[in-house]
């Protein structure tokens, strides 16, 4: 019992937590989202895409979240206008998106002389520095996840299954697409410094990926997603602990043998489902069988 609690008596793996547990709750509002409408390729663009404005912040002493909204703002806006041009695929706009942002941040951040541990710190974050005042940030980035998912709900869940609909309905599906974005950005926003961008799709996908074969709907999705994305920080800071090994690392690759767990545990259950199924027809061919009654001829 103590290998399962020692840990969680410092201080500073308390907050790491805490602050986990909250980025899961975000990353699920905003990556459930993702999944439906398969978009990983795009959150991964847009976590990559913060890295210049991370590094100018840097370079000036600023603020590095405040870097971070604002590279944010310029890849929605960017991945916004380009999805509006016919003769570019949004996969394409993306992709130069991507690169563009990522090479500009490189190119900033090779201007630094401590240029192997600011990319680092970037890619890895450092989820056993978080202080109390990222917790408050934290708190606050997920009470306004919470709100802007509520309001966008109904439009958000017809544009994950046709646009064509969302316009029916009234629901003006290029702006539900722009919060869908701004929302994103915010899960990534809040959770890069905590975990790093490399590693954020771990929690921003593996959960909600994981909770879809389980959960009936797309509230249940979000739940569930944020359940296991709490139980991979839990675990990764326990493994991380006792290994020695990169706590931020150590959540994502959790989260993402969970996803691998969930969907081996989905595949058995549909064997089982369809064997049982077999031998309830043939049961019930049997059955009907031997109850039909058999014709004798008339005697004479």
């Amino acid at each position: 019992m103590e290998w399962l609690t020692a840990p969680f008596e410092v201080a500073f793996v308390q907050r790491a937590l805490w602050a986990g547990i909250l980025v899961s709750a975000i990353c699920a509002l905003a990556g459930t989202w993702v999944v439906l409408r398969g978009m990983a390729f795009l959150g991964d663009a847009m976590s990559h895409g913060l890295l210049p404005g991370v590094a100018v912040a840097a370079l000036l002493g600023g603020n590095l979240l405040l870097g971070a909204v604002v590279s944010a703002a310029v890849m929605t806006a960017g991945v916004s206008a380009l999805g509006r041009t016919p003769r570019l695929s949004q996969d394409t706009g993306i992709g130069l998106l991507f690169v563009g942002m990522l090479s500009l941040g490189v190119i900033i951040v090779s201007r630094s002389q401590s240029f192997a541990v600011d990319l680092t710190g970037f890619l890895f974050g450092d989820v056993l520095a978080v202080r109390e005042s990222d917790l408050v940030l934290l708190g606050v980035a997920l009470l306004l996840a919470l709100v802007v998912s509520v309001l966008g709900h109904r439009a958000f869940l017809a544009l994950a299954f046709d646009d064509r609909k969302a316009e029916t309905l009234g629901l003006r599906p290029r702006l539900a697409h722009a919060v869908l974005l701004g929302l994103l950005a915010l899960a990534i926003v809040a959770s890069f410094h905590i975990v790093g961008t490399l590693l954020v799709l771990g929690l921003l996908i593996a959960p909600p990926a994981a909770a879809l074969p389980w959960a009936r709907s797309v509230r249940g999705v979000m739940v569930l997603a944020a359940l296991l994305g709490g139980a991979a920080t839990f675990g990764g800071l326990l493994l991380s602990w006792h290994l020695s090994t990169a706590a931020g690392a150590t959540v994502s690759a959790l989260a993402v043998s969970l996803f691998f767990l969930s969907h081996l545990a989905s595949g058995l259950r549909h064997r089982r489902r369809a064997r049982r199924d077999r031998l309830l027809a043939r049961a019930a061919t049997f059955t009907a069988n031997t109850n039909t009654p058999t014709t004798r001829p008339n005697e004479t």
